[in-house]
């Protein structure tokens, strides 16, 4: 069944529209998600979004999984968005993009993993809650899993024809998406079309403009599945592209990013045993510039690739009482970097040359009854094997340069890492509208590979766009997490609410720290060459500390009379330095989104109202700069046209405030209104409209 909800209601979809698990199975924090009307049971692990009950605040799906308990966006762009989860971000997350996770194109993720999930084509999101399970694959924290619309099997043998296909606008940036999928299937085979096709101009603000914020990206594919006496066999393949779209709190645009994903799966029963198994290939081309989006000093283009080779299998059969699932799977990461001088093409620089990260994990994860309890208990290892190629540059590169090259190709250039994942998820139902939930255990991550192996100076910082210099360090040792976090579940047909409180006890924490004792004096080489990025720019290196988030988030609602409804989102999060007093860098700061709906038969409008604190708990070792709190209005509304087409409309930021959000970076770009080293403003007052068809 598909869930059709006002914009006013999907203020938390997860609570209008949420899950229930197949009837057949008795614990459902394990099952696929179906989305089914007029319910509001939720499971204890696993949460769910309908991007097209959303508004439509921008095309990056981030802006979605932000509007949920503990999550926020990183802002670099419209096609560069990241979610931050209880104050985690980027390598640290389990993200997967219809449950296939890869590397992305470029060191800065200008290409993160969600920018491969583009609003028209994605059904659901699911929200892992707290935690990944081990079976998903390694990650500190949270995870999400966008997961992609595509032609179901039917009911007979006889080929049945469908469509799901969107087209919207907003007016603050002169912005146009459209897309879907159009399909056929049987009983025994489904094949559905891709595509979408995203673009915009530069954001509008009250002052002004938001230089060089343009954006454009495509995307086709092609969906299959087939079954057999043999098992079921899918195939899906995905070509994505990405235009000049910019990123202004980076020294570099995106000229573009071309991107396949292969991916081939496999399922069969064998009595009470579930086989299933995967392969994927993933390879990623991404350009970017100094000069197309912006005015600049020293013209630069870094060529960046990224190949990405997965494979598992698992088992799943009855043991204990319960289903317990056996699993490995190993991914083989390339990265390739360099930099060049478009008008001399002898000054260039292989940055990060022939970097190859493998890894090998094997899990197993148990879910049944433990004494009062349901429970997903998992044990996860994973063995990691990194090593860095030989850098060589160009006649005419700097000398310091060439002397660093040759430094670290005299060094060792490897590295390794041992990761071992234990936890436990319980969850017990006290009544039918009363769940109590807990979750303990020990998350650990390994280094990314910036972490490990950049040896020149650098702005390259997977997304951090702070404007400083990083340096990589090969004996960094892996990050490990000690998780608590518990909380309740009450649901019932008028009103909902879900608190979590949560703590991670964070060893060897990776972040940027000063270089040297004599940070500000260029004493070294590495420091002199990190002054040529100016003198704003502080050199760092990945270092290992340790840390500690704890916070509180919560969802409610409830219905008022009449036909009005509330409901709110709430977000805390803390990040403490345990080894210094200070706080832990790029934090998003306490927020609350409220709104009340009048809800029709056919229609509905909501009106909305977003708080978000001031951020004063900011790093100093990293030069962080606070940002005020702002308050934000928006009216929203929608309209069931006829059954299969649906219209939303409305209106952002009514009173054109000017925000500064705590986790957009600072502005490089000189195009525009927005001053250089200013942190970037967000959009100004401006209307959305989308049009939905389904059949």
């Amino acid at each position: 069944m598909k869930c059709i909800l006002s914009a006013g209601t999907a203020l938390i979809a997860l609570a209008t529209c949420p899950l229930l698990a197949a009837a057949e199975t008795p614990d459902p924090a394990l099952q696929d998600v179906i989305i089914v009307t007029g319910h509001r049971t939720t499971t204890a692990t696993d949460t769910a979004l309908l991007p097209e009950a959303a508004p439509m605040d921008g095309m990056d799906i981030t802006r979605l999984i932000a509007r949920t308990p503990g999550a926020a966006r990183i802002g670099n762009g419209e096609m560069s968005g990241q979610m931050q989860y209880r104050g985690l971000f980027g390598p640290r997350l389990n993200l997967r993009i219809d449950g296939h996770s890869f590397a992305s194109g470029g060191p800065n993720l200008m290409d993160p993993a969600l920018h491969y999930a583009p609003t028209p084509l994605v059904a659901a999101v699911h929200i892992d809650r707290g935690i990944s399970p081990v079976s998903e694959g390694p990650g500190i924290g949270g995870g999400a899993d966008a997961v992609f619309k595509k032609t179901d099997y039917a009911n007979s043998s006889e080929a049945t024809l469908g469509y799901d296909l969107m087209i919207g606008g907003r007016t603050v940036n002169d912005s146009l998406s459209t897309g879907g999928i159009i399909g056929a299937s049987t009983d025994t085979w489904r094949a559905n079309l891709l595509g979408a096709y995203e673009e915009g101009g530069d954001t509008a603000y009250k002052d002004g403009t938001i230089g060089g914020s343009e954006f454009q990206r495509s995307i086709q594919g092609l969906s299959t599945g087939l079954r057999t006496d043999l098992g079921e066999f899918s195939l899906d393949w995905r070509r994505h592209n990405t235009g000049f779209s910019g990123n202004p709190p980076f020294g570099m645009d995106i000229r573009f990013v071309d991107t396949d994903v292969v991916k081939a799966s496999y399922e069969k029963s064998f009595g009470d045993i579930l086989i299933e198994a995967s392969a994927s290939y993933t390879d990623a081309a991404h350009g970017m510039n100094t000069y197309d989006l912006r005015p600049a000093m020293m013209r630069r283009e870094a060529l960046a690739y990224a190949i990405t080779r997965k494979a598992d299998i698992s088992a799943t059969f009855p043991a204990f009482g319960g289903r317990l699932q056996l699993g490995a799977d190993t991914a083989e990461e390339d990265h390739n970097i360099h930099v060049v001088e478009p008008e001399n093409l002898d000054n260039y620089v292989y940055s990060l040359p022939d970097i190859v990260i493998d890894r090998y994990g094997a899990f197993a994860e148990w879910t049944g009854t433990l004494g009062a309890f349901n429970a997903e208990l998992g044990l996860r290892v994973d063995e990691y094997d990194g090593k860095g190629g030989t850098a060589i540059f160009g006649e005419d590169a700097s000398m310091g340069q060439k002397m660093l090259a040759a430094s670290y190709n005299a060094s060792d250039r490897r590295a390794d890492a041992t990761t071992v994942d234990a936890a436990a998820r319980l969850w017990r139902p006290i009544t039918d509208d009363l769940t109590w939930r807990i979750t303990l255990a020990r998350k650990p991550r390994a280094p990314f590979y910036l972490e490990w192996f950049q040896w020149l100076p650098s702005g390259s910082s997977a997304g951090l766009a702070d404007g400083n210099i990083y340096l990589g360090d090969p004996s960094l040792d892996p990050e490990v997490a000690l998780i608590a976090e518990t909380g309740f579940d009450y649901v019932t047909e008028n009103a909902y609410i879900r608190p979590t409180v949560y703590i991670r006890q964070i060893d060897d924490f990776i972040q940027g720290t000063p270089f040297d004792d004599t940070p500000g004096v260029a004493d070294s080489l590495e420091e002199m060459m990190a002054s040529m990025h100016g003198s704003a720019a502080a050199l760092l290196r990945f270092t290992n500390v340790d840390a500690r988030l704890y916070g509180f988030d919560l969802d409610a609602g409830m219905d008022l009379p009449g036909r009005l409804r509330a409901d709110a989102v709430l977000s805390y999060v803390r990040g403490e330095r345990r080894d210094l007093d200070e706080d832990l860098y790029r934090i998003a700061p306490p927020s609350l989104t409220a709104g009340l709906t009048w809800e029709g038969d056919l229609w509905s409008a909501t009106f909305e109202t977003r708080a978000v604190a001031e951020q004063d708990k900011v790093s100093q070792t990293l030069q962080e700069a606070g940002t005020p709190g702002h308050v934000t209005l928006s009216l929203y509304g929608d309209w069931q046209v006829k059954d299969g087409v649906r219209l939303s409309a409305g209106v952002e930021n009514l009173l054109d405030q000017i925000t500064r959000d705590h986790l957009s970076g600072y502005n490089r770009n000189a195009y525009g209104d927005v001053a250089i080293g200013t942190r970037l403003p967000g959009a100004g007052r401006g209307a959305f409209v989308r049009l939905s068809f389904v059949g």
